[in-house]
């Protein structure tokens, strides 16, 4: 996915907050599982939820107020109760910026970790 960096997206150095980079790969995580027709809300309707347990990023270079970026998450793993998601993020049509990963854990609605629903991890597989 492209994503354009916005002034408040930066520091005080005018480059992308450390932080900010997590909240790319998220909305890159969320776009991934819509595009594969996984409407989380819908299944939060339904008491199930996905919780960051862990996440590491990379960070190589930094983006820059107006840069545009592409997003790109694949995933590196299911188990029967998470999710692995590799992430990197290049300056479009530029060098590799950050690599990430994230590992997300399927959850009840009081947060006790369930089964992946068979739906989900099928179109995930």
């Amino acid at each position: 996915m492209e994503l354009r960096v916005y002034y408040e997206d930066t520091d005080c150095g005018n480059v992308v907050y450390y932080a900010n980079y997590l909240r790319y790969m998220e909305r890159s995580r969320t776009e991934y599982m819509r595009e594969r027709g996984v409407d989380l809300v819908h299944w939060l309707k339904r008491g199930t939820m996905f919780m960051v347990v862990e996440a590491r990023v990379k960070y190589r270079a930094p983006a820059r107020y107006n840069d545009l970026l592409d997003v790109e998450s694949t995933v590196t793993e299911i188990t029967s109760a998470s999710i692995t998601f590799s992430t990197t993020i290049y300056r479009h049509k530029g060098p590799l910026l950050v690599e990430g990963m994230v590992r997300i854990a399927c959850t009840d609605a009081d947060g006790h970790v369930k089964r992946i629903p068979g739906e989900i991890q099928s179109v995930l597989e």
